[in-house]
């Protein structure tokens, strides 16, 4: 319904059909962001450009789409100030500077940028006056806004895939840049790795980097991609996993003293069970299992199915794809992904988008294609999950090279949507059109000692004899950025019985006996501050 909604615009990345480039294959991810407030989700594009460039005012930009809560979204890019075209990847949402709105921080190849939101609709470029301008053009990925100290400020992390000159992108017969015999563009393996950066927020609106200082150089290089920040452990302090693309993965143990250790391989969070690594591109983390542990879902290349990383009491993860059910697919290429309650039974089930990285390749290969259908896999609440792609709607089985996916109630009806960013195409935009009567709460917080955005918090919902988690995050799926507030699906219960709050800062706060099918505010150290049903 994405272009009934008004989200026309498509996603310029090289050429349509083919990707003679690794900067031209990888695409955007794609945010759910409410700008101005007002409690209806926005839509963010990120866009690219192609190599040999556009006429003069005809370049490709980024899009942003206010909400005008019917349905549809206008167009606002200009007015906002935020049309910008260049190689863009990733984004991710937080309130760095905690004045109620907020902001925008987007990677690129090249120079990233982090936009200042005004509070009046328009945002400024503040990331040479903020100190995250770099020194040179680097292949930045993925992002997150942490606050990782716990000193109320949102701290900045970024991934990064590949170092590379794209004046000067590698060619020729190496075994890297040939796909079953076929010639295509180079990469990951046989290019040079990269590094992550960790900036601390010095709460007066401007960013050191700490990645040295922080442990974060310990870890090595490698090829990054989507980053997400999680509580594995549930100590109270948030950690790290970075999704590596033909390398290990990273899982970056907060120890409590502005410093990480990479724990990863010791975890069981580097390479899968058979001690493989794998093409890992996005993330999706959550507690698929009702134990009370955050676990985590990463999409993989073809060949090879996803993996679920079950998450065994903050010690270890066990690699658990094929027990779960989830070890059904091997020709796709997964991106972005996403648990999340569409039924709202109280189980979070779980989408990925997929799409090929090499549309060359179909003209050779009758059975090669570079779009590729989407995956709903339904929670069935024993630990295993059952694919319903076939039965969730034409739009799921609609062939797209699809990468980033975000999450939200766009249409605040209490049931969850999906936005996914399309190769060559206008985004997609899912409406969840599930007939059930089962019932739901969505819960916004909002810091106050804690970042404002309240980034980190943790809330236990319980209802109907079970507990329920969320953790708010910035960052996930595949580069892209899902809506800040938790929706938690209470099948039957029509009452909450008890939300304990978790906040960033470390203090926590319980809150009894709510109505269901509400949309709840709730800011630190007052409680419930406003409770609307949905229009």
């Amino acid at each position: 319904m994405a272009q009934r909604a008004g989200l026309i615009h498509p996603v310029v990345f090289g050429e349509d059909n083919v990707k003679r480039y690794i900067v031209e294959a990888n695409g955007p991810g794609i945010a759910f962001y409410d700008y101005d407030h007002d409690g209806w989700l926005d839509v963010l594009v990120v866009n690219g450009t192609r190599r040999e460039g556009f006429p003069n005012g005809r370049e490709p930009t980024n899009h942003l789409y206010q909400n005008n809560r019917d349905g549809t979204f206008t167009d606002v890019t200009a007015k906002a100030g935020l049309a910008r075209t260049g190689w863009g990847y990733g984004v991710c949402v937080g309130d760095y500077d905690n004045d109620g709105h907020d902001d925008l921080f987007l990677t690129y190849y090249g120079q990233n940028a982090l936009y200042h939101n005004n509070g009046d609709g328009t945002f400024t470029e503040v990331t040479a006056k903020a100190g995250l301008a770099s020194p040179r053009p680097r292949f930045n990925t993925g992002c997150a806004f942490v606050d990782y100290d716990r000193d109320g400020y949102l701290d900045l992390f970024v991934s990064r895939y590949l170092e590379i000159d794209i004046n000067k992108a590698p060619g020729g017969p190496s075994r890297y840049c040939t796909f079953r015999g076929i010639p295509v563009n180079c990469g990951p393996l046989g290019l040079a790795q990269e590094s992550c950066s960790l900036y601390h927020n010095n709460g007066d609106g401007t960013f050191t980097e700490v990645t040295e200082k922080a442990g974060i150089s310990k870890a090595g290089k490698r090829y990054g991609l989507a980053v997400v920040a999680l509580d594995y452990n549930n100590d109270g302090w948030p950690d790290l996993f970075v999704a590596d693309d033909s390398s290990p993965n990273l899982l970056l143990r907060n120890n409590r003293d502005g410093t990480f250790t990479d724990v990863a391989m010791e975890a069981g969070a580097a390479v899968n069970g058979d001690g493989q690594e794998q093409a890992n591109m996005g993330v999706a983390v959550g507690d698929c299992e009702g134990d009370g542990w955050l676990d985590i879902f990463a999409t993989h290349f073809s060949d090879d199915t996803p993996i679920l990383y079950h998450n065994v009491k903050g010690e270890f993860f066990d690699d658990v794809t094929t027990a779960a059910g989830l070890a059904v697919e091997t020709r796709y290429v997964g991106w972005g992904a996403g648990f999340a309650d569409f039924d709202n039974d109280g189980w979070l089930d779980l989408f990925e988008v997929n799409g090929t990285v090499y549309p060359e390749v179909e003209k050779v290969i009758s059975d090669y294609r570079f779009k590729m259908p989407r995956e709903v896999f339904r929670n069935l609440g024993d630990g295993s999950f059952e694919e319903v792609s076939e039965r969730s709607g034409a739009a799921v089985l609609e062939a797209h090279s699809s990468r980033g996916c975000a999450f939200g109630d766009f249409d605040n009806d209490g049931k969850l949507e999906i936005l996914i960013a399309n190769l060559g195409e206008p985004p997609s935009l899912l409406k969840n059109t599930a007939p059930n009567t089962n019932h739901w709460l969505s819960v916004k917080l909002e810091g106050t000692g804690s970042n404002r955005s309240a980034i980190g918090a943790r809330i236990t919902l319980t209802a109907g004899g079970r507990k329920q988690i969320r953790e708010v995050t910035s960052g996930g799926s595949y580069i892209s950025q899902s809506d800040l507030r938790q929706h938690f699906g209470l099948g039957a219960s029509e009452r909450i019985d008890e939300l304990k709050i978790r906040w960033p800062a470390g203090e926590t706060e319980s809150i009894g006996k709510l109505d269901a099918d509400r949309f709840v505010t709730i800011q630190e150290g007052k409680a419930v501050i406003e409770v609307t049903k949905k229009p």
